[in-house]
């Protein structure tokens, strides 16, 4: 019983219970930093395909993703089982991406999609497509199951900003899929699919912090609800333009009415996580009052 009364406790808590995803994310920023110092004195190109900047943001993307995963899944009211089967599937998976990203990079080797490398590296790229698609399956499986969760379920702001952080995840898979397909990150005159990528799995951050600071906020439901509802459609709305500008071939850091509409939606989303930020402060400069002060304000 005691052992049960301690997994309800953590079910509920960010991160609880996920130190494993927590120190392999930390795994990430590590190879990262270790990389930045190499390129810094070396430089990031290695001959004849290979480039360190890759490894570099590859590394702290897939740190910042695990790290996102370990916070979210103790919400996910999973059976310790299949809990401990979704966390083991992301920390194997993550530890094989993080070697070839690196290794194949330092060797000169385009990781994904090479044209200079032996059999053996063009397997190890395959292997690499096929993870990608097994973590596309693993984000799909959590976006099902936070939006078939029934109510009541705790958080419900958190839960909220969470479905649409997942929507967003949908379109970032695409993006893999995509690339996958082209065997390149870069598509007509312009376009950059790993953009589109990028943009996306940045929801898990983006959107839930949204949510977690609003979800402390001393402010009305109601505009709670409409705050995360307006960032996190803001946010979806810049995903879709960048998509569509993507799509077109074209870079979308071009000032063309495209990319300026994505600027102003994430200005919109930006807007709404400052506000958030406000009550979140304010409420921290609330003082509490405990039981023993009661008494004392009942005399005065």
């Amino acid at each position: 019983m005691k052992g049960n009364r301690h997994e309800v406790e953590l079910s509920h808590k960010l991160f609880g219970g996920e130190r494993g995803l927590v120190l392999t994310g930390i795994i990430g920023f590590i190879l990262s930093a270790g990389i930045a110092l190499y390129i810094y004195f070396q430089g990031p190109i290695k001959a004849p395909e290979g480039n360190l900047r890759d490894a570099f943001s590859f590394n702290a993307a897939i740190g910042m993703f695990l790290l996102s995963m370990a916070a979210l899944l103790p919400l996910t009211r999973f059976k310790a089982g299949k809990r401990k089967a979704v966390r083991w599937s992301f920390i194997i998976i993550s530890l094989y991406s993080y070697t070839i990203e690196t290794v194949q990079n330092y060797r000169g080797i385009n990781p994904r999609f090479s044209r200079e490398g032996t059999v053996v590296d063009m397997a190890a790229g395959m292997l690499f497509g096929v993870v990608s698609l097994v973590l596309v399956f693993l984000a799909m499986v959590l976006m099902l199951h936070f939006f078939r969760l029934n109510r009541p379920y705790e958080r419900p702001l958190l839960i909220l900003g969470i479905r649409y952080a997942f929507l967003s995840v949908l379109a970032a898979n695409f993006a893999g899929i995509w690339m996958i397909l082209l065997q390149d990150r870069l598509t007509g005159n312009g376009g950059n699919v790993i953009v589109l990528h990028g943009f996306g799995f940045h929801a898990l951050q983006t959107l839930v912090l949204l949510a977690w600071l609003l979800e402390k906020a001393k402010v009305s439901d109601r505009i709670k609800k409409r705050l995360t509802h307006s960032g996190c459609i803001a946010w979806m709305l810049s995903i879709l333009l960048i998509g569509i500008q993507t799509a077109l071939g074209r870079n979308v850091f071009e000032l063309t009415p495209l990319p300026i509409l994505g600027i102003l939606s994430l200005l919109v989303w930006f807007g709404t996580l400052i506000i958030a930020c406000v009550f979140w402060i304010k409420q921290r400069k609330i003082p509490s009052i405990t039981a023993n002060q009661l008494p004392l304000m009942k005399e005065k």
